[in-house]
């Protein structure tokens, strides 16, 4: 049980083309966004939809399937950890994020 301890499961939609960067020592990583959709209805029996943003992270071969296949708009299934970190940005100002570190990756649908 200790691997359940920190463990992100998702399935949504890629948002926006995914960053990648080399750094220096070769390694890759993958920047991207993926959306979340929960569907209800409210009071009035109104179908809603509530739309959350998640910040994924991905490194290695990982980074490698994410920058060969991730498209805007392209459904993914990720399995990874949450994460969070600070840093200060140019004015000084302490900045958190929260991320998530995929581990796994799978796209859904066709292939191109």
């Amino acid at each position: 049980m200790s691997t359940l301890r920190n463990k992100v499961q998702l399935i949504g939609n890629v948002g926006v083309e995914p960053t990648i960067t080399e750094l220096e020592n070769g390694k890759k990583v993958a920047r991207i966004a993926m959306a979340t959709n929960e569907h209800y209805k409210n009071s009035k029996g109104e179908k809603q939809t509530d739309t959350n943003w998640h910040n994924l992270v991905a490194w290695g071969k990982v980074a490698d399937i994410i920058e060969k296949f991730a498209t805007k708009g392209k459904e993914v299934v990720i399995e990874g950890k949450l994460t969070s970190r600070s840093y200060e940005d140019k004015e000084g100002i302490i900045r958190y994020v929260t991320e998530i570190q995929v581990k796994e990756v799978l796209f859904l649908g066709n292939h191109k």
